[in-house]
């Protein structure tokens, strides 16, 4: 009833507030994106404002509009001798300041002007070394599009050559790749997988640490990527958090699907315009269950709850320092001994006999400072340390007697300590070089026991701890040729201090602006990724009893990429995007000791599919294919969104037969389209765009995932499933094919913007596969589905 009251008192507040006509201010900073200086004189004018209003950057670059009416808004900034710049379809709320930060380009020749618009530049990335495989996306988009529960890896799964077919894990297939060849970055750090329930060698689970509304605009790189980034082979995934605002106390209060959540942001100290912003956030669906209401999960109720913070000071006589950091708690049980057997199971995530639990703890710190020593040079320097646990308990259950057999035991840890550090300089608008290096300490404590009935004791799968050292130099330049075509080079090196295994890794790219809407990109690189630590450091037990480690030999998995896009800006607001790649993996793990289907390719496909005890680097793959995007940015309210992947992925094992991957669906398409509508209910003037109601759409139909047939024989004497080698993979399971809606009302007052969003997921209640499960009492096999029709309830208060 207190919840109840308190929710009706928020609406009364909003409705009240929302009698007058309200207005916000736009304010950030301008700076030259290769040297970081800041422009002094640049000038900022409001688009369609009548009289014409603008502002100009004072002496650090910062700028400042007010009295903006909330709603729909664009800016032009302009700097003598540099590229205008056009922001359009800003959206300004009454409880939030818009804090922009806007790096402009040099012009090569005087005189030349080029107007880059915000739209059209979405389709390449805020890293302007990355030509081709490549786009920036903002948060805005990850809060609207249906389907993504405000969460940037399910977001991400709209884009082209992105699998995102798994309703219970936001698992990024890229291109037909392992979901572990992704890289994760947070503000110049690389990261642990940053879901909750996240395990080893995966980058799902089925919710994320880090929010959308936290983020700022980052970068998806699916190939060929700059030569800053490393140990990874699929794509990049570097994500951006936002600052806190350096004037004013903001305030953040939701209750959606993925959590009770606060937020708190404002100034600390106003001479260093400093700003922290902290954010807490608890599981919607634990609370719910404690209240006995239950949302359709099952027995297994995740319970988790993570915390985010960041503290920023941007001037100091010494440079500016970001200390940021998050971390997350989660625990999940689905318990077959304490299964209700009147009721129908519906804990598809868990298995039949099987008592399982997980436990997943992890956390990220980074310390970061940058410095500006001239107005062509800037240092940055970054400390770190991250910290990911992952605790599997699994006990066999025998049926009617309700005996619990201990069967696994594993406690999975690993720490890194990191530095990286990178100077950049700007030698003219043509010439920029930057040049640095990350080194990795990474601790790792693996242990990892299962239990053989026929000696009646554990054997240790994992049983070390020690260290890893990883050091990664790069350089890269890009050269613009001229204004219209930019080349850029680079190379990544990496060294493994424990087997001195290294990788030089050369990178290069051109981007040909052949016409003003249209450009050719073209991308080769080259990329290298550490097997995982699990796998790294497996043994097997001898005759004599001891262990003896059989993979510290493993070298890098490496592969080339290449990569050709075609770029077409139909019109301001609607651009055409095609493009080709191939991939070569090679020198991928594969079962030394005989000759089989298995490859480190097909890691996270299916957790019951366990690594050979001794591998070795001789196994390969290659992905390839086209992608189509058709995409319409908001405008007047509306946009779209169209993406056809068509795509091939095959391996090949010990036994050096073709197949097909595991991720190999072959297509994707999806369809996303919205239509924000500003609501009237007065035929006063001052009423406009105070309120709105946004429909978004989504729906999404690819080929299933790859799966290997069960010798029933052998599984029903394993009593687990056995797999048929000889036909790994050669089965697919029927299309997927869901459609989401989502409902956004909107309603603005002076100092509160409050939100309600409905999310209905699955719509036509559309049966699709999630995996074959094998029954070793009566030797069935049969398919068990996803889940079904959902809808999710979201309420927002910012103030």
């Amino acid at each position: 009833m207190k919840r109840a009251a308190l929710f009706i008192f928020y609406i009364l507040i909003a409705q009240f507030l929302f009698a007058q006509n309200y207005t916000q201010t736009i304010r950030g900073t301008i700076v030259d994106k290769n040297s970081q200086m800041p422009l002094p004189g640049a000038a900022v004018v409001l688009i369609n404002s009548n009289p014409l209003r603008g502002a100009v950057a004072d002496s650090n670059g910062r700028f400042r509009l007010e009295k903006v009416p909330i709603g729909r808004a664009g800016i032009k900034i302009s700097y003598i001798g540099y590229n205008d710049i056009l922001l359009n379809n800003l959206e300004l709320n009454a409880a939030h300041e818009l804090i922009l930060n806007i790096g402009m380009e040099e012009r090569i020749y005087a005189g030349k002007e080029v107007v880059i618009s915000a739209e059209s530049d979405k389709s390449s990335s805020i890293n302007r070394m990355a030509a081709v495989s490549a786009r920036t996306f903002t948060i805005e988009e990850s809060d609207k599009y249906a389907g993504a529960r405000s969460d940037v890896a399910r977001m991400a799964s709209n884009f082209a050559g992105v699998t995102g077919n798994n309703d219970s894990r936001n698992d990024i297939v890229i291109r037909g790749n392992t979901p572990s060849g992704l890289l994760w970055r947070v503000d110049g750090v690389d990261i642990p997988n940053p879901n909750h329930f996240a395990g080893f060698g995966t980058t799902g689970g089925p919710i994320s640490i880090l929010r959308n509304n936290l983020l700022s605009n980052s970068d998806f790189i699916t190939a060929a990527f700059p030569a800053e980034y490393g140990n990874a082979i699929s794509g990049v995934f570097d994500l951006k958090m936002i600052n806190g605002n350096d004037e004013h106390h903001e305030f953040m209060g939701q209750v959606a699907f993925n959590g009770i959540e606060l937020s708190a942001e404002g100034p600390l100290n106003k001479k260093t315009a400093a700003s922290y912003i902290l954010n807490y956030r608890y599981s919607t669906l634990d609370v719910f269950s404690k209240m006995g209401i239950q949302l359709g999960t099952g027995q297994g109720i995740p319970k988790y709850q993570d915390v985010l913070f960041k503290i920023n000071i941007p001037r100091t006589k010494i440079g500016s320092f970001t200390l940021f950091g998050f971390g997350g708690l989660s625990e999940i049980s689905f318990l077959d001994s304490k299964k209700d057997t009147t009721k129908e199971k519906i804990d598809f995530y868990g298995s039949e006999g099987w008592d399982l639990t997980n436990f997943s703890n992890q956390a990220v710190t980074g310390l970061s400072h940058t410095y500006i020593i001239n107005s062509s040079t800037y240092t940055k320097t970054i400390i770190a340390a991250t910290y990911h646990g992952f605790r599997t308990l699994k006990d066999s259950v025998t049926p009617g007697l309700i005996a619990i057999t201990p069967y696994q035991r594993s406690n999975l840890i690993e720490c890194r300590l990191s530095a990286s550090f990178f100077i950049n300089k700007k030698f003219s608008a043509r010439h920029n070089l930057r040049t640095g290096f990350e080194f990795s300490d990474i601790s790792l404590n693996l242990n990892d026991s299962i239990y053989k009935k026929n000696v009646n004791r554990f054997t240790q799968k994992n049983d070390f701890s020690g260290f890893q050292y990883l050091l990664q130099p790069y350089v890269e330049w890009q050269f613009r040729l001229r204004e219209n075509i930019v080349l850029n080079t680079g190379i990544h090196g990496q060294y493994l201090t424990n087997t001195q295994s290294w990788s030089a890794e050369p990178r290069i790219s051109l981007k040909w602006n052949f016409m003003p809407t249209q450009s050719f990109g073209i991308g080769y690189g080259m990329h290298s990724q550490l097997a995982t630590p699990t796998v790294f450091y497996n043994q097997v037990e001898l005759i004599d009893g001891s262990y003896h480690r059989t993979n510290t030999n493993l070298d890098f998995i490496r592969s080339h990429h290449f990569a050709f896009s075609y770029d077409w800006s139909i019109t301001e607001n609607t651009r055409l995007k095609t493009e080709l790649y191939y991939q070569y993996i090679y020198n991928v793990p594969v079962n030394k000791m005989q000759h089989d289907s298995y490859s480190l390719l097909n890691q996270g496909a299916n957790f019951e599919v366990f690594s050979p005890d001794t591998l070795i680097n001789s196994g390969s793959g290659r992905n390839y294919g086209a992608e189509l995007t058709l995409e319409r940015f908001m405008s007047r309210g509306f946009y779209y969104l169209g993406t056809v992947s068509l795509f091939e992925s095959k391996y090949r094992g010990s036994d050096n037969v073709e197949r097909n991957t595991a991720f190999n669906s072959n297509y994707i398409v999806n369809m996303l389209a919205g239509k924000e509508f500003n609501l009237k209910f007065r035929k006063k003037k001052e009423e406009k765009r105070k309120k709105s109601f946004t429909v978004n759409l989504k729906t999404t139909l690819s080929g299933g995932q790859r799966y290997s047939p069960i010798n029933t024989d052998e599984s029903m004497a394993a009593k687990k499933p056995v797999y048929i080698d000889e036909l790994a993979y050669s089965k697919q399971f029927p299309y997927y094919n869901r459609t989401d809606l989502k409902l956004i009302y909107k309603m603005n007052g002076k100092r509160i913007t409050v939100e309600w969003s409905l999310e209905i997921t699955n719509i036509f209640n559309q049966k699709n596969v999630y995996t074959q499960t094998f029954n070793h009492k009566t030797g069935e096999t049969y398919f068990t589905y996803q889940l079904g029709r959902m809808i999710i309830p979201q309420y927002r208060i910012i103030f």
